[in-house]
């Protein structure tokens, strides 16, 4: 069964989507609402879904998601009873394997790492000191049969140890796939390096004008992407207005 929404905006959250003045977010947020017949929202982010439901319950002018990929792309829930969507996150376990205590020892002692505080379960989640973290660290982490995203985002540098092949863009596709959406009335939206693998699937993209540098230098040769001139929320809605999607 094909369904046919004409946009599946699938948008990070911190300084994308959550990003812009209130007045910003305001407007864009009762556009969208107004559209949400032929808009299927997915919120795709590195937040932890515990996180996402308390936010959502303390903000409810926020349009609530159809769905929800979080934990940067290891968990994917429905975005109103936050069931998991077990085509995907089945896929996700298997390629974790259980292993959070293995990631644990094994960087138990590499320098510039530091275990957050949140204990997502399918991935391992540390802040990093940009000069004490060794190559050697995430050469470590690729040779035991992991994926590593590094990332920031104001004053915090993120180091996550992910599943082989999982990572904001790759779980989107399967997403798509399970779901039988259309990727071509796809658009993904972000600001960090983090959504640097959702731009890599192909799929039309904007980066929003407060994008981190990073981000910025990796996309300058994607034609797929639209690097707004506005920040969060106006970046979207320029972006979509670019892709005639608005």
């Amino acid at each position: 069964m094909k369904h046919h929404h004409s946009l599946i905006l699938a948008t990070d959250l911190d300084g994308t989507f959550l990003g812009g003045s209130q007045q910003e977010k305001q407007e864009f947020y009762e556009y969208l609402e107004t559209q949400r017949h032929r808009i299927l929202l997915v919120y795709v982010t590195g937040r932890e879904i515990d996180w996402i439901s308390n936010f959502l319950t303390e903000n409810t002018h926020i349009p609530k998601p159809d769905y929800i990929i979080g934990d940067v792309g290891t968990t994917v829930v429905n975005g109103a009873t936050f069931a998991p969507i077990s085509a995907v996150q089945d896929w996700i376990v298997k390629q974790w394997g259980n292993a959070n205590e293995q990631v644990k020892q094994l960087l138990g002692n590499e320098p510039g790492l530091k275990l957050q505080a949140v204990n997502p379960h399918y991935r391992v989640s540390y802040y990093y000191d940009p000069e004490e973290l060794q190559d050697s660290t995430i050469k470590k982490v690729i040779d035991a049969g992991f994926d590593c995203i590094i990332s920031a985002y104001k004053s915090y540098f993120y180091f996550d140890v992910m599943p082989k092949g999982v990572s904001k863009g790759p779980t989107l596709l399967k997403f798509l796939a399970e779901m039988n959406y259309h990727a071509d009335d796809t658009i993904a939206c972000g600001d960090t390096l983090n959504d640097f693998s959702l731009f890599e699937t192909g799929l039309k993209g904007i980066a929003v004008g407060n994008s981190h540098p990073a981000l910025v230098e990796k996309i300058q040769t994607m034609e797929n992407v639209y690097y707004s001139p506005y920040p969060g929320v106006m970046g979207i809605w320029d972006g979509l207005k670019v892709y005639g999607k608005h």
